[in-house]
């Protein structure tokens, strides 16, 4: 289902970069990061969609659930984790799913600048089609092919034909469920993509927590132990010091905190491996420790 957020009482709504999301506050206790799928250009609204997944930790169920027409939601500002690079000589969009939220906001920015592009979208069955009459239809049309697993075998995504040579400045896009995101990564680094220009967005993962104990030291001296089997947030809250988090599984970047000495353990899906590689700051929701002291800035 997608959703159409307006403002209320004549307010207006902060401008938003294609790849970002806002949090939305689906109950009292459940607050969860959608993507804004819309054209940028686009004043006055946020689109969303959502996906029903029973098996979910209960966000969708909530908005499938209790959304309807006329129902006023919390949501925070914008936040970009999957920026895009305006100026690249092409771009590669590669939708699973409902990760074609993201893209899409992406293809309609290239669409206004002018820039070479290229949108595909993966879906299981016909009945799967996201913004069917939008893609097919609209100006994005002539740029976007979508691939059926029940359509003919020439529609059917071949990854090795649409990576097969990167042009040089070219980026590459992908958002989708864990298994779509991970076949394609390593498609990519198989056909010798540069890691620094293949992006992805990931909706939930799966992060092992677990690891050596080490001592934790924040900014204003208090110094604890961080067990094996603890997280660096459930430690702290331990000891009084709350942590804003929403998806505790580096993912959402809510948690992301300076680091001022030691080398993090980077657990987080929501840093380019550039940014990891400056230690600058880490996830403290599942990151964890390389070195047996860490200081970080809270």
């Amino acid at each position: 289902m997608s959703f159409e957020l307006r403002p209320l009482n004549g307010e207006t709504l902060p401008a938003f970069e294609a790849g970002a999301h806002v949090d939305v506050h689906v109950t009292h206790e459940i607050v969860r990061q959608y993507s804004i799928s819309n054209d940028p250009r686009e004043i006055g609204r946020y689109r969303l969609a959502v996906l029903a997944e029973p098996n979910s930790r209960g966000g969708s169920v909530a908005v499938h659930g209790g959304f309807a027409p006329g129902a006023i939601v919390t949501i925070g500002a914008p936040r970009n984790l999957f920026r895009l690079e305006e100026d690249a000589t092409h771009s590669i969009l590669l939708a699973g799913g409902i990760g074609i939220t993201p893209l899409l906001a992406m293809a309609y920015r290239l669409d206004a600048l002018g820039r070479d592009f290229e949108l595909h979208y993966c879906v299981r069955s016909e009945t799967r089609i996201a913004f069917r009459q939008e893609l097919t239809e609209g100006p994005l049309a002539a740029r976007t092919w979508i691939h059926r697993d029940d359509g003919p075998d020439e529609q059917r995504f071949v990854l090795s034909r649409t990576l097969a040579r990167p042009v040089p400045g070219a980026h590459l896009y992908v958002c989708g469920p864990a298994g779509f995101i991970d076949f394609v990564t390593a498609g990519a680094q198989r056909l010798r993509w540069p890691t620094d220009r293949v992006h992805i967005e990931r909706f939930s993962a799966d992060v092992d927590t677990a690891g050596d104990a080490f001592t934790l030291v924040t900014s204003d001296g208090l110094t604890i132990e961080i067990p094996a089997d603890k997280t660096i947030v459930e430690v702290l809250r331990e000891h009084g010091v709350e942590v804003p988090t929403l998806c505790e599984q580096g993912v959402c970047g809510t948690c992301l905190t300076p680091v001022l000495e030691g080398i993090p353990d980077h657990r987080d899906f929501c840093q380019s491996d550039d940014e990891k590689a400056t230690n600058a700051q880490m996830t403290l929701c599942c990151s964890r420790s390389k070195t047996p002291r860490l200081v970080i800035d809270i």
